[in-house]
């Protein structure tokens, strides 16, 4: 094993529902893979049984070589798992420094490179969280990932609800991190443009299965092929029939 994240023939849901099944998942440290499909493809359920929030219904989870117990979070944040949720889960009653503060390793100057990194944020480091712009919350939940220093960093839809120009922003801070850090970076994403722009390598779950995966200069090469597998064949046809 290689270091970064490593999946083998994984399979989670919820008690003895089953959302997803036989996942292979390799990403590499300082590489950006997303996670494609359609809503209830299973994504989020694979990002959280990942983060050891759910218990792994089969397959193992290993993290730079070492395998880790499934269903256990403390286990899977000692690895260097984080986890940004799509509803960011910021403590709202606290300022942004406090939100950094919170998550910061003990004395750690990570907190100064989250503020050069994303500038907005020094501006508002007094502030109350719920005065802040959506697109300044998702800023926050991502600089308080990445001042952890995570070695895998899981990320369920970051450009929901959000400006184009937030997204690219975001997006810009991520892949610096991962480059510059060698962090393994896995990202839900329902807008598949900004997938392929971003991402080194993508998967494509439907149905609870992985139906396409690979580099995303060849994926993008396929783009019928990649319609039908996220949309369904006959959505696929139907939009390639339109004017």
């Amino acid at each position: 094993m290689s270091d970064g994240l490593e999946c083998r023939s994984l399979a989670g849901g919820w008690g003895q529902l089953t959302a997803f099944q036989d996942i292979d998942l390799s990403v590499p440290a300082g590489s950006m893979h997303a996670i494609l499909g359609p809503n209830g493809a299973g994504k989020t359920t694979l990002l959280l049984t990942i983060a050891g929030l759910l218990p792994a219904q089969a397959g193992t989870i290993a993290v730079d070589g070492e395998q880790l117990r499934p269903g256990r979070p403390t286990a899977a944040c000692r690895a260097g798992i984080v986890l940004v949720p799509d509803n960011r889960e910021l403590f709202t009653t606290l300022t942004v420094e406090e939100n950094l503060r919170v998550a910061a390793p003990r004395n750690s100057s990570g907190i100064a490179s989250m503020y050069k990194l994303f500038p907005a944020l020094a501006e508002r480091r007094s502030l109350r969280v719920s005065v802040l712009s959506g697109g300044e919350q998702q800023m926050l939940a991502m600089a308080r990932a990445l001042v952890q220093r995570p070695r895998v960093l899981l990320i369920d839809e970051l450009s929901m609800g959000l400006a184009p120009a937030i997204v690219e922003r975001l997006f810009s801070a991520v892949r610096l991190a991962a480059r510059n850090r060698g962090c393994a970076v896995i990202f839900v994403e329902q807008y598949v443009h900004v997938a392929m722009q971003v991402a080194d390598s993508a998967s494509v779950i439907s149905h609870g299965r992985l139906v396409m995966h690979g580099p995303t200069a060849e994926l993008a090469s396929k783009v019928t092929e990649l319609e039908q597998a996220y949309l369904g064949r006959e959505a696929a046809a139907d939009r390639a029939a339109r004017p």
